[in-house]
């Protein structure tokens, strides 16, 4: 027997998704429709409120980067060893080319929530980690979509995560909040220049 397109979104929206394939082939697309229906507005009305959203743990345990020496000479990079963290919670709107984010101390749902609320994203589409389906989150006003596991290719978050690492990994930072603002910097250059 063969699944229909809304059984299967159904069954993603659910966390019970078995692969990427039902995302990949359509289902991501009948998933949001179907949540939009439910919710009884259009794709037109809530086109610029549809977020991919992802968190980025950044903190002083510094990380090694590659880069490029002439042959025959040795690099030798400084890494920071200090367990400070802080969560950057990032969200892209693409059909309006807008990246939104905010920072978390800690990820738990009493931290994500009002971060999302301000956002007020019409559907949430993020991974299945335990915090993002959590009861707290779920009285939130927008939908929740659950990607399937081991499939960060379907979120542009963890893109924008890649620029995030090679623009401030390696390099050492006189604290938390340097880095962070480091973060900070990059990110309001990308938002404004998106190309």
């Amino acid at each position: 027997m063969e699944d229909s397109p809304q059984s299967t979104a159904t069954e993603c929206c659910q966390g019970r998704c078995g692969s990427a394939s039902a995302l990949e082939k359509g289902g991501l697309k009948a998933l949001i429709a179907e949540q939009l229906h439910r919710g009884g507005q259009t794709l037109g009305e809530a086109l610029g409120r549809i977020g991919f959203s992802d968190e980025l743990r950044l903190g002083l345990l510094g990380q090694v980067r590659r880069v490029l020496a002439p042959r025959g000479v040795k690099v030798v990079q400084t890494v920071q060893r200090a367990y400070q963290y802080a969560y950057l919670l990032l969200a892209v709107i693409p059909a309006i080319g807008q990246l939104r984010w905010g920072w978390i101390p800690r990820l738990k749902q009493e931290h994500l929530k009002p971060v999302l609320e301000q956002w007020g994203l019409a559907i949430n589409v993020w991974d299945g980690a335990g915090v993002h389906r959590g009861r707290s989150l779920s009285e939130l006003a927008g939908s929740r979509i659950l990607q399937p596991a081991y499939s960060p290719e379907l979120n542009p978050a963890e893109r924008v995560f890649e620029e995030v690492r090679r623009a401030i990994e390696g390099k050492v930072y006189p604290s938390l909040e340097h880095k962070r603002l480091a973060a900070e910097e990059f990110l309001t250059q990308l938002a404004a220049d998106p190309n």
